[in-house]
C-alpha cells in the first residue's frame, strides 16, 4: 500500500508541485517586503509625503482604503512579471505560451 502510495505522488507529481507552493509562497513575501519596505519608501514616498500621507497603505477616501489595493496591484504586478521571466527562462523559449 505505501509503495503504491508513492508511486502515485510519483506520478502525478505532487511532490514537485507541494515545492512550487512552497518556492512561491516564499517569494511571494519576498516580493512583497521588497514593495513596501524598499520601492514604496524610494518611489512613491516624496509624492506620498506632499500628499501629506506616512505610507501608500494610508491612503484612503471616505474611509476607504484603497492604498491597501494599489500596493497589492504593484505587488501582483510585480511577481507575475519575476514568474513570466523565470518560466521564459526554465523553457528556453522567445515566446511563453500555453501547452
Amino acid at each position: 500500500m505505501f509503495k503504491e502510495f508513492v508511486d502515485f505522488l510519483k506520478q502525478y507529481g505532487v511532490i514537485g508541485l507541494a515545492i512550487a507552493v512552497i518556492i512561491g509562497g516564499k517569494l511571494n513575501l519576498l516580493i512583497t517586503s521588497v514593495v513596501n519596505d524598499l520601492l514604496t519608501p524610494m518611489i512613491f514616498q516624496p509624492a506620498l509625503k506632499a500628499a501629506g500621507v506616512e505610507k501608500i497603505a494610508d491612503l484612503a477616501y471616505n474611509g476607504i482604503l484603497y492604498g491597501k489595493v494599489v500596493a497589492s496591484f504593484i505587488d501582483f504586478v510585480i511577481v507575475a512579471f519575476i514568474v513570466f521571466m523565470f518560466a521564459k527562462k526554465i523553457m528556453k523559449e522567445e515566446v511563453v505560451a500555453k501547452r
